[in-house]
Order: C-alpha cells, then sequence, then structure tokens
C-alpha cells in the first residue's frame, strides 16, 4: 500500500395545549457521508482550538498528515482528544426530523402556544541522510515531538521546492501540482505541520482507531487551508466538509464565500420518517441546494445557544466536553444544560455553528475564511411531519378540517418533491393515501398550467 499524504480536509423537536417545535424523532449527522471531513473550531479573538477528527481507514503505518499552521507549536499546543466527543457535537447539531399529531379539529381549545424553535519511532527514522541538503533548500525543522500515538514535526520553508522534496524523501506522498500550493502558504509564512502515527505509542492505547488531533495557536487569520485537501482528489469528485465552530460572542460566517441556510421548517410527508427514507431524503435535498448554488456556498444547517435546544436531538455537551474540545473560558462545574424532558440553568457562554460544504478546486479555489458575528439567532435544519387526525369527528369544524387536510398533503407531496428532485408521481404513489385520506384530487384548473 502506498504511503498517503492526507491534509486537513481528508480526515480531514387534554385540552390545555402546549406545543413546542414537535418531538424529535430522527436526525441527519455526518455518518451519511462516505467521505467527509469533520473539524471543530474553538475561537475567541485570536486564539483558535482546531480539532480534526479523523476518518482514516487502513494500516496506520500509512497515515500521514500534513497541516499549515501560523506558528511555530510548542508541545503543550498539541493534544489527543477523544473522538466520541465530536460524535457528540455532531449528534446534537444534525438536521433535525419532527413530528405532530393533529388534534381532534371537534374538541375546544382554550389555550395554545407556539414557541421559537437544540517514543518516536517512524517520522525521523525514514529521513533520507544521505541526500544532498541543497534538495532541502530552505526547509528548517522547528521542533519534534511525540503526543500520544503520534509523531509530531514542525517544518519552516523558504522554497516549495526543497519543502516538496523533503516530504516526499520522508515518504509522505506529494503530488507535483501541490508544489504550487505549498508555495502560496510559504509566502503567508505559516509553517507546516506533519504527523505520522508512532506504532509502539498506538499499541499502548488498546485502540483499534486513529483519535482525532488538536492544536491550539493565536493568529488573526481565522481560516481553513482546504487547497491541499483537494490536490489528491480525483476530477470532478466532490469533498465533504462539516465545521463546528465554537464562539463566546456569536454566528460564524464564511467572509469569501455565500454562507446560506438551508432549507428548514417545511412540512413533509410522514412517510419519511422511515430511516432509510430521512436519510436519503437529507442527503437529496443537500445536493439539490447546493447544485441550486452551483457548488459555491457554505451552508449553515445549525447555529444555538448550548445552554439549551429545541427540539433536542442530542443532549447539550457538558462542560467538560466542551473544556475538552478546547472551550478556555467555560466552566467546568456549570450546569450542563437542557436535558431532553426539561431544563435546567445554563451559565457557559458557549454559542455553536454548524456550516456544510460540499467543494471542489473548480468551485472553491481559496482557502475558506470566516468571521465571528454577533449574530446569536438561533437556527437549525428542520424539517416537519404532521399526522392526522383519524378518530372520530362528529362537528361542522370536521368538513373544514378535512378540507384543509387535502390541501395540506398537495402542499407536502410538492415540498418534497421540491426539495429533493424526487418525482412527485412517485411521492403520490409512496403515500398511497395511507394516512387515512383520499387521493389528492385537483381541481379542474389547478391543471392547465400543471
Amino acid at each position: 500500500m502506498e504511503k498517503t499524504f492526507f491534509t486537513l480536509l481528508i480526515f480531514l423537536f387534554s385540552k390545555i395545549s402546549f406545543a413546542f417545535c414537535g418531538f424529535y424523532v430522527a436526525k441527519a449527522d455526518t455518518s451519511l457521508f462516505n467521505k467527509a471531513s469533520k473539524v471543530v473550531m474553538v475561537r475567541d479573538e485570536d486564539k483558535t482550538v482546531l480539532t480534526m477528527a479523523n476518518d482514516f481507514k487502513g494500516e496506520v503505518k500509512e497515515f500521514a498528515m500534513v497541516i499549515p499552521v501560523p506558528e511555530v507549536l510548542e508541545k503543550g499546543q498539541i493534544h489527543v482528544s477523544e473522538s466520541k466527543i465530536i460524535d457528540h457535537l455532531d449528534a446534537y447539531t444534525s438536521p433535525r426530523l419532527v413530528e405532530y399529531h393533529d388534534r381532534n379539529p371537534c374538541e375546544p381549545v382554550y389555550y395554545e402556544a407556539m414557541f421559537d424553535s437544540a517514543t518516536r519511532s517512524g517520522v525521523m527514522q525514514k529521513r533520507k541522510g544521505g541526500a544532498p541538503k541543497k534538495r532541502y533548500k530552505g526547509v528548517k525543522v522547528e521542533a519534534e515531538y511525540t503526543v500520544g500515538e503520534y509523531d509530531i514535526i514542525i517544518l519552516s520553508a523558504k522554497e516549495s521546492n526543497g519543502l516538496q522534496n523533503w516530504l516526499s524523501d520522508n515518504e509522505y506522498k506529494v503530488p507535483k501540482k501541490a508544489e504550487k500550493v505549498l508555495e502560496s502558504y510559504i509566502k503567508q509564512d505559516l509553517k507546516f505541520f506533519v504527523a505520522k502515527v508512532n506504532l509502539k505509542e498506538f499499541a499502548k492505547t488498546g485502540n483499534q482507531y486513529l483519535r482525532p488531533l488538536q492544536v491550539a495557536y493565536q493568529s488573526k487569520k481565522f481560516m481553513l487551508p482546504i487547497r491541499l485537501g483537494m490536490v489528491n482528489a480525483a476530477p470532478g469528485e466532490d469533498q465533504e466538509l462539516f465545521v463546528f465552530a465554537l464562539t463566546r460572542k456569536g454566528r460564524v460566517e464564511s467572509v469569501n464565500y455565500r454562507t446560506e441556510k438551508i432549507p428548514t421548517d417545511v412540512e413533509i410527508p410522514p412517510y419519511v420518517k422511515e430511516s432509510e427514507v430521512f436519510n436519503k431524503f437529507y442527503k437529496d435535498m443537500f445536493t439539490t441546494s447546493s447544485k441550486k448554488e452551483d457548488y459555491k456556498v457554505v451552508f449553515l444547517e445549525y447555529a444555538w445557544d448550548m445552554g439549551f435546544c429545541d427540539p433536542c436531538a442530542a443532549d447539550p455537551l457538558s462542560a467538560k466536553e466542551l473544556k475538552e474540545l478546547g472551550v478556555f473560558w467555560s466552566k467546568e462545574d456549570s450546569s450542563p444544560g437542557l436535558r431532553r424532558g426539561g431544563f435546567m440553568p445554563q451559565t457557559q457562554n458557549v454559542y455553536v455553528t454548524r456550516l456544510h460544504v460540499r467543494y471542489r478546486p473548480e468551485t472553491f479555489p481559496d482557502d475558506l475564511r470566516f468571521t465571528v458575528t454577533s449574530n446569536r439567532k438561533n437556527f437549525q435544519g428542520r424539517y416537519v411531519m404532521r399526522h392526522p387526525y383519524t378518530g372520530e369527528m362528529k362537528c361542522e369544524q370536521a368538513k373544514v378540517y378535512k378540507e384543509k387536510l387535502r390541501e395540506r398533503k398537495i402542499k407536502e407531496n410538492t415540498n418534497l418533491a421540491h426539495l429533493t428532485g424526487w418525482s412527485l408521481e412517485d411521492i403520490r404513489k409512496k403515500r398511497g393515501m395511507s394516512d387515512g385520506g383520499k387521493s389528492d384530487k385537483k381541481k379542474w384548473w389547478q391543471r392547465i398550467w400543471e
């Protein structure tokens, strides 16, 4: 098996009715995407803690990673975390499906309230000692560390050719076309964080997977260097990126690409509740949304104060988990916030933004640059299904309800087709009117301009 050059993005919701935003029934997390990179970025002022989830599959001895970083990192600035925390954050912020059940239209309603939408063994051992120094012109090893199961080297470089030679000679498979990208990072005076697996230390962990790597640094630039990750991509191949940004101030947005919200608060047919159908719905919805934007948009999937959620796809992260991710201003003894089923006070100030990007070199030619805004308005990808009332109805209002129900079904079908690109006729057949109504009969004039 060849040595593989990995970069940042290869891993890189009675009679007195209180209605919240539906009952949460399903979520669409990152596991639905085969080649999805996940990063967590904790940002406050000029301080950043970057956590890179590792989806590397294969022999760990083949693992290699190169990441541009703004400074020479000390050993204490590098940390190894646990994948389960990122998985928890993923679940908490995932687009969700919620459901309502219609009440009996013949029952009087007294009150109703709606609330707004919860020991070094590998890195240097194979260095080509006999290679001419001029081959590595301008390349300097600034620091070397072993952190957890990783051997880390921090490099600086003045010439891309020398850097590429060093990486190649140390068994990092670097495509020739990467030289221009490396050159741009060198001109920005960035350093290079280089990691390989220390097999001896990895064996001590007893793990079957590589844990996430974390780095903490200071820089006025708030960005993700995605261009190196595209060098190895096959022509026309899309890459998937999920960014989870944690701030003290508010929502995070891209400054060099448009940030758009994914479609939300849309009513869709109840049969989408089936897990396989909802998973397909979400993937097709995202693909359809991306196509409409020519794959040139950063999509916002979730933005929320982490003190609560409504509805909760997962419990909010604890203060201990947030601190592990790098939230250095959080209080470890603070309450875990809202738990499903009730409210609890939350004293820590953490706001989470979930961004989703599907990209390729021709649509995202520049690295992602971000800004932290003061916008704390909550947003979530939320899809609603409403179950018709199927009990006995003997009142005049029942006639009105049935007519509105028929119209609602037509709208739900249209919504689903519009969001996903699915055939409207197939959706009608799939429903089979098993939800208690008759076929979606259209008025004669509705068919003229269909």
